[in-house]
């Protein structure tokens, strides 16, 4: 039986999730199809994800939080993130996970990094910053609005708004979590504070992948080691596939090695 999948976003056009996984389907022969799905209202993701007799789906901005609130059951670290990316229907009861903070911290964990700087507050931001908590990586929050911030003061963190933040002291590595940049020319923050950031920063990563962000290009500027969200993706993408078909066995690196050829 032919089974479906996709992810949901908005905008979600430029995704290479259907791309990662098909193949990955394909190579296996598994009997299986990913697509995507524009959501317009958060609210409506349930619906439409019963509607489309999907045995599992991934979510991206800006529904992670919808995710986590619309699913019958929230599983592992999701718990404490309060935001899901990765549905699995089970016995007609939908489970919500988060492959993003395990994602994440694939990417990095070879870095060494001691402090960190995290633009933006949303569900992305979550995972980011749980993860590095877990991992003993002191870690601040900084974002244009309050009230996304009282997650994160509620946890322990450093926050601070945007328009009143000063750099005082270095941050290792500098994550943008934000949309700014995806289909626009937008920073996450004013480029003086950036630029004060950047300037004694040592790595930046943008969860956005597939294009040289304005916040990428200007750390480039700064000679600082940058990555795209691309690894994220394939990460996350690879704990993904064994939460949707968890009856293959097989390793999450196996699986994520296989999907970046595919990517490459």
């Amino acid at each position: 039986m032919l089974r479906f999948f996709a992810v949901y976003g908005n905008p979600i056009a430029h995704s290479l999730s259907p791309l990662l996984h098909n193949a990955t389907y394909a190579h296996l022969g598994i009997g299986a199809y990913y697509g995507r799905i524009l959501l317009t209202d958060g609210k409506s993701l349930k619906e439409s994800f019963l509607s489309h007799h999907l045995s599992g789906a991934n979510i991206t901005i800006p529904f992670k939080e919808y995710a986590y609130d619309l699913c019958d059951e929230v599983c592992g670290i999701a718990k404490e993130i309060g935001a899901c990316n990765t549905w699995v229907s089970v016995d007609d009861t939908i489970k919500g996970y988060n492959t993003d903070a395990e994602g994440f911290y694939e990417c990095i964990k070879d870095y060494g990094v001691k402090s960190a700087l995290i633009i933006g507050a949303g569900g992305s931001a979550k995972a980011v910053a749980l993860i590095l908590k877990a991992h003993n990586i002191a870690t601040t929050l900084l974002n244009r609005s309050k009230t996304k911030l009282e997650f994160f003061t509620q946890r322990g963190f450093n926050c601070f708004l945007s328009d009143e933040f000063s750099v005082e002291g270095s941050y290792d590595l500098v994550i943008n979590t934000t949309s700014a940049g995806l289909n626009d020319n937008l920073l996450p923050c004013s480029e003086e504070i950036l630029r004060d950031i950047f300037n004694q920063a040592s790595y930046a990563f943008d969860l956005i992948y597939g294009k040289v962000t304005p916040f990428l290009s200007l750390a480039k500027d700064y000679h600082l080691t940058c990555s795209d969200g691309r690894d994220m993706l394939i990460y996350q993408a690879a704990l993904a596939f064994k939460l949707f078909l968890p009856s293959l066995h097989l390793q999450a690196q196996d699986i994520a090695s296989l999907m970046r050829r595919v990517l490459l």
